[in-house]
């Protein structure tokens, strides 16, 4: 009997040890499985999960994918994860992997898009940037003193908040300040319906102007702006197309810290005036000009979290820096030496030596995709490193271009983040095609 009961402990504890393994396991193949992996057409690339796992594959497309040298096909296939695992290109589409464990339990469905070689310029111009807002944007809010002598705050009163953005008064398009000034000068303080957007979420309120003592006219007490503008730099366009990426990183309304939807943009050449060195704990900055006497270099169609959009104009590709690479994949960027390419004279693209010091696999799509350190005395000793302005400049490594920088590390200005190249180029491609779908 005690030897039963002995046996019947120890197997438990086995059972509890395996469950335990396995959904340590388990968890650990959900996060180490990415859930998008992009390939160059033919290429090879192998991930190593270190997971214990058999899992099977099934592909929804046939013939885009080798895995392990086998086709990889629509009814599944079984592999161990413990091994490295070998994906193979075949040709230029997407297909999605639905993985499952000992196929029973899901673990997650991976999404492979293998696209063609490709050379791109990669610019280092310093620009200026010019976006106007769809809608006008909330930045504040002030009490309004009345010829009574009180102190009201209608917008409070209609609900807004920062960073709303008002896209009708009255049924009438909000499409710059004067239109909803317009507005409130009409309704001589009757009420006014206002419909805005806060997020993705579109609202309406009902909001009555006050007189104010100073002017004698009829006001919200809602502080707002319809534009931006400021310098930032070129990464790269596609000389196939002229379709143009740039900043690495999205425009936000300095007030608010809310990503700018476009309504329309334009970036312009400029020059820059005088360079205010980085230091720890306070960034630096390219201090510039627009060129406004010359034709605008291109038109922004998308502001996102990954960068600025758009089309350069024809005449527009002989003024900028022309220094074509091909594209590296983030899996391609490795820790170790390295250069970018900037302007920060006003005169010409340089070439100027940094160090990758870490590469995150899991930051693919994300604009802090690695950490650079600027090596290059000379660019030291103009700037401190990396300055407000320098946003979007080309991060070159073996020939290729694999990213941009994004943003300094405030308190070590020597230091910043950059974006993977893959990830604007694919942004860039998704957004031209919706633009020319929209113009179709």
């Amino acid at each position: 009997m005690k030897y039963l009961k002995s046996y019947r402990k120890k197997f438990s504890i086995f059972l509890s040890v395996c469950f335990t393994v396995m959904s340590l396991s388990y968890i650990w193949a959900v996060t180490s499985v990415p859930g998008k992996i992009v390939l160059l057409e033919g290429q090879e690339s192998a991930y190593d999960f270190r997971s214990p796992l058999i899992v099977s594959i099934k592909a929804d497309k046939e013939g885009i994918l080798k895995v392990n040298n086998g086709e990889l096909k629509s009814q599944g296939n079984y592999l161990s994860l413990s091994n490295p695992v070998l994906f193979k290109s075949l040709k230029n589409g997407s297909v999605h992997l639905k993985m499952q464990i000992f196929g029973l339990l899901p673990l997650k469905t991976v999404r492979v898009d293998v696209v063609p070689h490709k050379n791109i310029v990669a610019c280092g111009n310093t620009i200026g940037v010019k976006l106007r807002i769809k809608g006008i944007m909330v930045i504040g809010m002030s009490d309004v003193e009345t010829e009574e002598g009180k102190r009201m705050l209608p917008a409070r009163a209609g609900g807004f908040k920062t960073g709303d953005l008002l896209v009708e008064a009255n049924n009438a398009n909000l499409t710059c300040i004067e239109d909803l000034i317009s507005e409130v000068d009409k309704s001589k303080g009757s009420s006014i319906k206002i419909k805005y957007k806060r997020g993705n979420e579109c609202y309406e309120t009902q909001v009555t102007p006050v007189k104010a003592v100073d002017d004698k006219k009829y006001h919200l007490g809602l502080w707002v702006r319809d534009s931006t503008a400021g310098i930032g730099t070129l990464t790269f366009y596609d000389p196939e197309n002229r379709f143009f990426g740039a900043l690495g990183h999205g425009i936000t309304d300095i007030d608010t810290g809310v990503l700018i939807p476009v309504e329309s943009g334009e970036i312009l050449e400029s020059n820059i005036l005088a360079v205010k060195k980085g230091k720890q704990g306070s960034p630096g900055e390219l201090k510039g000009v627009f060129v406004e006497d010359r034709n605008k270099l291109g038109t922004i169609w998308r502001n996102s979290d990954f960068g600025i959009y758009g089309i350069l104009n024809a005449d527009a590709v002989e003024r900028i820096a022309y220094r074509t690479y091909p594209v590296a994949l983030h899996n391609q960027v490795k820790e170790g030496p390295a250069s970018i390419l900037a302007n920060i004279d006003g005169k010409s693209v340089e070439e100027y030596s940094v160090d990758i010091q870490r590469v995150s696999r899991q930051n693919v799509n994300n604009s802090k995709g690695m950490i650079i350190k600027i090596t290059d005395k000379r660019l030291l000793d103009a700037t401190g490193g990396i300055v407000q302005g320098m946003s979007g400049s080309p991060i070159i490594q073996g020939g290729n271009i694999v990213g941009a920088v994004t943003h300094v590390l405030v308190n070590d200005p020597t230091r910043g983040y950059g974006i993977f190249i893959e990830w604007m180029v694919k942004n860039a491609a998704e957004q031209n095609e919706k633009a020319f779908a929209k113009a179709g």
